[in-house]
């Protein structure tokens, strides 16, 4: 008992060092504004959010990609999942994935995020009222997971991520990689999560619209071609611990009907300050969930909840879930998501 205990507080020392180097970074530094992509950032899944997007140690299947790769080493056999969110203006972001396990410690997996800005219209300095066009501000991530179960207790996974900006005549594109692992430590039933995501290079703005004709130009094909600045991607990095403090695998309090898990994440990336989420699932005989969770010093998210329902179909299963995001600056969001086990 005494090396358990010892074990854990191991556990909890290594955890806090790997944040150790940001302590002494001000708040104030935060370095908003600083890279590119942020819709990279998004919290998706409805699952995920309703826990506040802690879910970097208890995401399992497809939904889990965006916060840690290796949490498609869970499926068991193949999945897919759809969500749509809707925000403000006619702001809107999908999610379309599919997973599959090749072989008893081999997994893939294709996730697809898309945000779409809706309708609006073209202007310039002679019509600043609308010129009659219309364009889209479109953001794509197209994510390709590798996973493998190395033992019994430890499995990690990789994603590289293809990005795309388009904005009317104007696009970023990019390449990222992540990188994660889940590890069931053995310590009173706590799992240990840590990935990093969207490491990869710096990215600049081309396209027709930072091209002007001059006549006066000295360039053979007379037109001026503007030079955008390269902007880092918002490299992630995450830890998280998650324990069920009741049910059937609990070291705590055994229940065959009643689940309570406990999710805590501690985020910290190049763009913002060192923040974190907590959140807690209830689920009855693995069959209806409620789910709710908080973002702990962030300055415009705040309070989640969520629930759903898992249904059982023979072999497969089919769970819907509902999740509410509350936010400071933007009205506060709705996700469903469907996910079908088979």
């Amino acid at each position: 008992m005494r090396k358990k205990h010892l074990r854990l507080i191991l556990l909890i020392l290594l955890s806090g060092s790997l944040f150790g180097q940001y302590v002494d970074i001000p708040d104030i530094v935060s370095k908003v504004a600083t890279s590119t992509g942020n819709y990279l950032k998004l919290e998706t899944g409805a699952r995920a959010i309703g826990l506040g997007g802690a879910f970097t140690a208890i995401g399992t299947g497809v939904t889990g990609i965006p916060y840690n790769p290796a949490s498609i080493g869970y499926i068991k056999g193949m999945e897919t999942y759809f969500s749509h969110t809707e925000y403000m203006v006619g702001i809107s972001h999908n999610v379309l994935a599919y997973g599959a396990r090749l072989t008893g410690s081999d997994y893939i997996a294709v996730h697809l995020f898309w945000l779409d800005s809706g309708p609006m219209d073209v202007t310039n300095e002679i019509y600043p009222d609308g010129t009659g066009e219309k364009f889209n501000v479109s953001s794509k991530s197209l994510r390709f997971v590798y996973a493998r179960q190395l033992t019994d207790r430890l499995k990690i996974g990789m994603s590289l991520n293809y990005i795309r900006d388009d904005i009317y005549t104007v696009y970023m594109q990019g390449v990222a990689f992540d990188i994660g692992s889940n590890f069931d430590t053995g310590l009173y039933g706590f799992k240990l999560g840590m990935s990093v995501t969207n490491f990869g290079p710096e990215v600049q703005y081309h396209g027709e619209g930072l091209v002007e004709t001059v006549p006066d130009s000295i360039d053979p094909d007379g037109q001026l071609h503007k030079v955008t600045e390269k902007f880092p991607l918002p490299l992630t990095f995450r830890i998280g611990l998650s324990n069920d403090i009741i049910g059937q695998e609990s070291v705590f309090v055994k229940s065959d009907i009643h689940r309570l898990t406990l999710a805590m994440d501690g985020i910290k990336s190049n763009d913002y300050i060192m923040h974190g989420s907590v959140g807690l699932e209830y689920g009855y005989g693995e069959f209806a969930f409620i789910r709710m969770g908080s973002h702990i010093n962030h300055d415009t998210k705040g309070m989640t909840a969520g629930g759903g329902v898992r249904v059982n179909m023979g072999g497969s299963a089919l769970s819907v879930d509902y999740a509410f995001g509350s936010n400071s600056v933007i009205e506060p969001t709705h996700q469903f998501g469907l996910n079908f086990e088979f």
